[in-house]
């Protein structure tokens, strides 16, 4: 007998429904064909003590089990319950009237358990578009899948409630999600805010401006000036994500298996901060099976590479195209997938090995050209794709001790908001624009307009500085950015200043 049950395949972010036949005939040996990797042909035997263990036979004859399309690699644990389903469906041991309607996933542990998959959040909306009735899978994974609409989602623990729900013996409800109201009730639940932070008022101004445009920026300054602290509450004032985001960032963290059980839809912006032994692979994405790096788990967030000179330079340097592109493609042979990756780079630096160059009041002990070595670590088109250069000093006594409050940050986000509609409203006729900082060239020259005055200021400081055309761009980016904070619909004077004040590396004095 034939029977046909219905998977999915993870490529990317997107799914593809496989097919998977099971016939059975006379003889006594198993086959899987359809190009498996190796999980795949090993998930007989885990699918024979599963069988046993939930109280039914495996069929003593000759199994063969076909997945297509049959050029496609397939790859992990998530076909063990449809493989399952389709014997014991060819079998006759449970009845073939709904198999076909369902997508199923899971793997099957020896006793008959079903353990969490990868990739739930595509695989569900492949299946709605694939015009399923419904998907059946790990109860781990169902509150993921289930903020699909107008699809039955049914968590399972085990493979005797599949059996029993597909011999409707028993009533299974499927799990409800209401995505919407999911979405605002966890929205914007951050421990840190800016309120904790005493001091560096300079400091925040440069982190809204970064906020509010989306700009790229790296910190400098000695140990303890707070970097890190300041860092790591920048998400607390973007503006909150789109439900649109949080679907595509929930998709992200889905296949590369970082969603919680709990967890449905991510509310809040992703804060990653990989260590500086990081290979470029983790970075970026790949492997033989490619899979999501921290720049696609930071879409739609914040990446923070602490202490970036330490980082290695060939590493850094992958960063580079993926920061002009917000999108990163890893290619094999077989296929090729697209990972999204727009995200904000924070880094963060000291200013020399010994951490002091600069400090007000302990003295560097690196030896003359250290400090430009250092640096030197950073190349030349990397420092160019960030936006924002800021020195960041130590905090003295008495801000430290003032029990004045600090400004907290949801008041800081709010300003962000109000700029952000600002650049909404500009980006409304260009699909997947919406800040300043995601601006090409060519828009650059169209929205962001000097007057007379404001040309003569840019010039004198590229000629000081010897900047390149993309700082000159960077500049007017950022100009526009903190034009819209104030309100102003025209690029002033004061803006480009203190635009090009944000390039403290382009200085040639700076490292002496």
């Amino acid at each position: 007998m034939l029977i046909k049950t219905y998977a999915s395949a993870v490529f990317g972010v997107n799914a593809l429904t496989i097919t998977i036949e099971v016939g059975i005939g006379s003889g006594n040996k198993y086959h899987i064909v359809g190009l498996p990797d190796n999980a795949v042909k090993e998930s007989l035997r885990r699918i024979e003590s599963a069988i046993q263990s939930s109280g039914f036979r495996m069929p003593r004859q000759k199994i063969v089990v076909n997945l297509s399309p049959a050029d496609i690699k397939k790859e992990g644990t998530a076909y063990d319950l449809p493989i399952a389903i389709g014997i014991l469906a060819a079998s006759g041991q449970i009845p073939d009237k709904m198999v076909d309607q369902f997508v199923l996933a899971g793997e099957l542990s020896l006793d008959g358990g079903l353990q969490p998959v990868k990739g739930a959040l595509p695989i569900a909306v492949q299946a709605k578009a694939a015009r399923f009735k419904g998907f059946v899978l790990p109860a781990d994974n169902s509150r993921e899948a289930a903020v699909v609409d107008d699809l039955l989602v049914y968590g399972m623990r085990s493979l005797a409630e599949v059996i029993s729900f597909f011999n409707e013996k028993e009533v299974h409800q499927p799990v409800l999600v209401d995505a919407s109201e999911e979405f605002l009730k966890k929205q914007s639940l951050y421990e840190q805010d800016f309120s904790d932070v005493k001091g560096q008022e300079s400091i925040k101004r440069a982190l809204e401006i970064a906020a509010a445009g989306g700009h790229n920026m790296i910190l400098i300054g000695p140990p303890g000036a707070g970097k890190t602290m300041l860092a790591k509450r920048l998400p607390t004032i973007l503006p909150p994500l789109s439900l649109q985001e949080a679907l595509e960032t929930t998709k992200i963290h889905s296949v590369a298996g970082k969603l919680k059980a709990a967890d449905s839809l991510m509310t809040e912006r992703p804060y990653r901060s990989p260590h500086h032994s990081i290979s470029h692979a983790a970075l970026v994405g790949g492997g033989s099976n490619p899979q999501p790096g921290e720049i696609s788990l930071a879409h739609n967030g914040v990446l923070f590479l602490d202490e970036l000179p330490e980082f290695k330079r060939s590493v850094l340097e992958v960063m580079r195209q993926p920061l002009e592109d917000r999108k990163v493609t890893i290619a094999r042979a077989r296929l090729s997938v697209e990972y999204p990756a727009s995200f904000m780079l924070i880094a963060s630096m000291n200013p020399c090995p010994c951490g002091f160059y600069n400090h007000p009041d302990k003295e560097c002990s690196c030896s003359p050209g250290i400090v430009q070595k250092y640096l030197s670590r950073i190349s030349g088109p990397l420092i160019d794709r960030i936006d924002l250069h800021v020195e960041v000093t130590p905090v003295n006594f008495n801000e430290l001790s003032s029990l004045t409050p600090a400004e907290s940050s949801a008041v800081i986000r709010e300003r962000v908001i109000k700029a952000r509609a600002i650049q909404d409203e500009r980006f409304s006729n260009h699909d997947n624009l919406h800040y300043n900082a995601q601006m090409s060239p060519n828009m650059v020259r169209k929205l962001c307009r000097i007057d007379d005055e404001g040309r003569t200021l840019i010039k004198k400081a590229m000629e000081k500085l010897n900047l390149s055309a993309r700082a000159y761009d960077r500049i007017l980016k950022v100009a526009r950015t903190i034009a819209d904070l104030s309100g102003s619909p025209e690029i002033e004077s004061e803006h480009l200043a203190e635009a090009i004040h944000y390039r403290s590396l382009d200085r040639d004095n700076w490292a002496g």
